[in-house]
């Protein structure tokens, strides 16, 4: 399921191989995918502009041109692929750049998102790049359960399900807390973890491909292999370890 470390992969990627190719066509016939554009709508704007940049806040990517931006989430089972089989399975979305080289957006489920000139203040700050203060004031006087604070995109942007799971773990903070019970010090340790878990599983190729992850998948905590506890929080499937996270 992409999060953060996988937008910021998709990113790198569209950094290596679309800036500064120029948009020959672009697909833009799912219309559920493209929505609310009708098809065509997005090929008229982008169809002779130059990449020019790469920008990404949280799960959202921001491809730059000299014209538009596109703006381009993954959903849970989207990926990118470049200079591959036109005729790929799952294609949602494609630009052909005058090269005869292409980008596709490949997504089983057809949850991604393909949009333009999106508007950036409805996210929060990125996960990655958001400071103690701001994070302080985001997290630490929120009523809500701590774990459902930081899937809020709004709040914080870049963080899913597995991420927040790890970082609590990380921060050894029940995710049932409240934000506004969380006393400074635990608010500075758990924006180091959310920073550390990102790390994580950049360093492994993946949100779920983390030690954590894995030891979670098996429902076991990963630092002595007591089982975990499992509660919907914020409408997820959430766990943690009772022995470490009091």
């Amino acid at each position: 399921m992409p999060e953060l470390p996988e937008a910021e992969r998709a990113r790198e990627a569209l950094e290596r191989h679309a800036v500064g190719r120029v948009v020959a066509d672009a697909d833009d016939s799912d219309s559920f995918v493209c929505r609310p554009w009708p098809p065509g709508g997005l090929r008229e704007a982008l169809v002779g502009h130059r990449v020019t940049g790469v920008d990404r806040v949280g799960k959202q990517l921001l491809i730059e041109t000299d014209g538009p931006v596109l703006g381009l989430h993954l959903g849970m089972s989207g990926s990118l692929r470049f200079d591959d089989d036109p005729a790929l399975r799952f294609k949602r979305f494609a630009l052909a750049f005058t090269d005869g080289g292409n980008m596709v957006l490949r997504d089983p489920r057809r949850l991604g998102r393909v949009t333009l000139d999106p508007v950036r203040g409805r996210l929060g700050p990125d996960a990655m790049e958001v400071s103690l203060e701001r994070f302080r004031d985001l997290v630490g006087r929120s009523r809500a359960p701590v774990k459902a604070r930081l899937l809020n995109q709004q709040a914080l942007a870049g963080v899913g399900n597995l991420l927040a799971d790890e970082a609590l773990w990380r921060a050894g903070i029940d995710p049932r807390r409240r934000g506004v019970d969380l006393d400074l010090e635990e608010l500075a340790r758990l924006r180091r973890a959310v920073r550390a878990a990102i790390r994580a599983a950049l360093k492994a190729g993946g949100t779920g491909r983390s030690a954590f992850a894995r030891a979670r998948a098996l429902g076991v905590c990963p630092r002595h292999g007591s089982e975990l506890s499992t509660a919907k929080v914020g409408g997820r499937t959430t766990r943690w370890c009772p022995l470490d996270q009091h």
